[in-house]
């Protein structure tokens, strides 16, 4: 047994009544060496106020701006800043009020009707008459979800809207042609200031879950009026947390909005800390060094090597009891494949496809080059997801056989006049990132004859390429939005791809196009019953897989630590962070030291 699985049974065994997920207690290699170090005020609950959340990210984010918050920490982020009518609950990822503090949904799902809640302020900035914050109304959502069917540059969020908002197609083309509908988006209305009214063109029982998604963050007309694309950076919300510094690849700071709408529980006014400052070290070494130092509240994944060792520093601190901090393992809503360019050869061939993907050995990868860190992707590209029978969908099983057959049928055999291929992969991402490239490029060449040439890039330009099909073959990874499988199949959905290859297919970026697929996918949202709504999802992931559409590798697990004065702050299959009830014990932190 490896020594992940190993210390996954452990912590099953001594954590189930503690964290529903697998969570453990590691001890600390550094002292407590937290800046942190007042006592802050006890609130009623015995929840504490005040201290700085300290988290590293090892990229740099992308764009602030909820219409173009396309990558995990821009969102990490930026959902502290902005919020919309609903979130989500960061326990169960269920859908919860926000802004909106109720809503009525129709028998057939076709119209949701939202209660804004009274006395909801923007942070106080520039763009307001003296700088005060107003308060938020039921024009401004009408403005900001206008603003997601409005063709622009800066907006990546259409698809969210495309086909399903009453209106939302007729609005895109307007902006499209420079002559925007007066009304814009008819499917969007505000009944009065604090009620608005969204109609669809079909039932859609998940659109819930939609609204949860950033591209629905409220932000003021005020401020795209002042900052237009530097609100990439201009943040101007309604959320616990405000933008207070921003120093691009070094640091970001988020201090406390003391004009927040959220009361606990307890009648508590949120949120109990003071600040967040996210740092950007790149290697993941240094920033456990720092965890350990107590100068992070948290690190987010390890790269293997360190796996190992903090598996051996778990069975020394048990047989010490010298524990002080918390390891929480979920299973992650998040695929990570290799993506085709379907508009171009030789991917074109769906044998091809196939032969990549049979050529594959995916339980190896996962048990070796990621030594037992997620599960094989060897059904479809929807993750194992609770209701979705994914066990059900017939995948691709590594035949090296039959990828070599498929191949010749292609017209390559045994290789023979295939054109030598880069794999683009993205920096960051630890080892496994690089390692697992290298192993796939090994499994190429031994059971097709085909060289492969890896090349790394930045993110940012890495996404760039992929989006305007300028990569032919590459890695990348979907982590849920929402908590639906229609967020990952909508992946494959033909309607998000332009008739131009050099424009940017943000969301399907391998371009695939099946009409069977589209069909099945589409019954599918229209679809009320919960039951029948993810069968048909179901056959249409298979139905995706029998294209080999994508090259599904693995399906991840989310590993974080935590320092034990961390509370509030459960682990979920998306890694959603809502920092807005996250407090940190003072006094057991000051016990630390």
């Amino acid at each position: 047994m490896n020594l992940k699985r190993k210390a996954t049974l452990i912590m099953k065994k001594i954590a189930l009544a503690v964290f529903a997920a697998t969570s453990v207690l590691l001890y600390s290699c550094g002292g407590g060496n937290n800046k942190n170090d007042k006592e802050g005020k006890i609130a009623k609950g015995g929840v504490y106020y005040g201290g700085v959340f300290r988290v590293n990210e090892t990229e740099d984010f992308r764009s602030l701006y909820p219409l173009d918050v396309t990558e995990v920490v821009s969102h990490r982020i930026a959902n502290q800043v902005y919020e919309g009518l609903v979130k989500l609950n960061q326990e169960d990822l269920s859908v919860k009020p926000c802004i909106a503090e109720k809503w009525d949904v129709n028998e057939d799902a076709t119209s949701f009707v939202f209660y804004l809640r009274k006395g909801v302020k923007f942070h106080e900035n520039e763009c307001f008459p003296e700088g005060k914050g107003r308060e938020v109304k039921a024009q401004d959502f009408k403005y900001c979800l206008d603003k997601v069917c409005e063709s622009n540059p800066q907006n990546q969020m259409f698809w969210l809207f495309k086909d399903r908002v009453v209106g939302a197609n007729e609005y895109n083309e307007s902006t499209v042609k420079k002559t925007p509908l007066q009304g814009g988006v008819s499917g969007v209305k505000v009944i009065d200031d604090y009620t608005l009214q969204i109609d669809l063109s079909y039932s859609f029982a998940g659109f819930l879950n939609i609204l949860s998604h950033s591209a629905c963050w409220v932000y003021p007309k005020e401020a795209y009026d002042k900052y237009g694309v530097d609100m990439r950076t201009n943040c101007v919300g309604t959320g616990a947390f405000r933008i207070k510094n921003i120093k691009e690849g070094e640091a970001v700071i988020l201090d406390r909005n003391p004009d927040y709408w959220g009361i606990d529980q307890f009648g508590n006014q949120l949120p109990y800390l003071d600040a967040v400052k996210y740092t950007f070290i790149k290697e993941k070494k240094a920033e456990l060094m720092e965890f350990r130092r107590g100068n992070q509240e948290m690190v987010f994944r390890l790269p293997l090597e360190m796996v190992k060792e903090v598996v051996t520093e778990f069975e020394e601190a048990k047989n010490g009891g010298n524990i002080s901090f918390e390891m929480q393992v979920v299973p992650a809503m998040s695929v990570f494949y290799y993506g085709f360019q379907h508009k171009l050869p030789p991917f074109d061939n769906k044998l091809v496809r196939q032969a990549f993907n049979f050529a594959i050995d995916r339980e190896s990868i996962v048990n070796y080059t990621l030594q037992g860190d997620g599960r094989a992707g060897i059904y479809g590209i929807v993750p194992p997801f609770k209701g979705y029978e994914y066990e059900k969908i017939e995948g691709f099983k590594y035949d090296p056989e039959k990828a070599r057959q498929l191949l010749k049928e292609a017209g390559y055999p045994n290789g023979k006049g295939f054109p030598k291929m880069i794999l683009q992969i993205n920096s960051g991402g630890g080892d496994r990132n690089v390692q697992t490239a290298e192993v796939i490029q090994k499994m190429l060449k031994e059971n097709l004859n085909i060289d492969i040439q890896i090349e790394i890039m930045q993110f940012a330009q890495h996404l760039e390429n992929l989006e305007t099909g300028k990569a032919l073959f590459w890695r990348t990874g979907w982590t849920a939005d929402y908590p639906d499988p229609e967020n990952f199949l909508n992946l494959l959905y033909s309607k998000h791809v332009p008739e131009n290859l050099a424009d940017k297919s943000y969301i399907n970026s391998v371009r695939y196009q099946s009409t069977r697929f589209d069909s099945i996918f589409e019954l599918a949202l229209r679809e009320v019953d919960a039951k029948k709504r993810f069968e048909l999802f179901r056959l249409a992931d298979q139905e995706a897989i029998n294209d080999a559409a994508i090259m599904p590798i693995f399906y991840d697990e989310n590993t974080r630590l935590l320092q034990t004065y961390v509370k509030n702050f459960p682990a979920n299959a998306m890694e959603y962070r809502d920092l807005s009830e996250v407090y940190l014990d003072q006094k057991e932190m000051n016990a630390k030291k």
